[in-house]
């Protein structure tokens, strides 16, 4: 399993990016997809998760302008992010912490990463 993060790069403050995470190979199931992000010499820090049935949490710093979504049928997860803040630069990985692929195995997946800046 593979998977393959998208979407990062330069932004204004207050303007937009939409970050993609697709996961390829066998996959049977994915059940949550989340988004972390992580800032050099910090700790990664989670800022959103949706589950299978589609249930979302945010971290407080980006509630009202990040939106996580997903499409099962191309086993893919999205992050909108909207009036992006200087504060928000940071490297983005996605993260499929209960993974079942064909062989029945359950793993957790990371994304490679994904840079985002925001910057004017």
């Amino acid at each position: 399993v593979q998977l393959q993060a998208s979407g990062g790069g330069l932004v204004q403050p207050g303007g937009s990016l939409r970050l993609s995470c697709a996961a390829s190979g066998p996959i049977f199931s994915i059940n949550r997809m989340a988004w972390y992000r992580q800032v050099p010499g910090k700790q990664r820090e989670l800022v959103a998760t949706i589950t299978s049935g589609g249930n979302t949490n945010y971290a407080d710093s980006v509630k009202g302008r990040f939106t996580i979504s997903r499409d099962n049928a191309k086993n893919t997860v999205y992050l909108q992010m909207n009036s992006l803040k200087p504060e928000d630069t940071a490297v983005y990985y996605c993260n499929l912490p209960d993974l079942r692929d064909l062989g029945g195995t359950w793993r957790n997946y990371w994304g490679q990463g994904t840079l985002v800046t925001v910057s004017s």
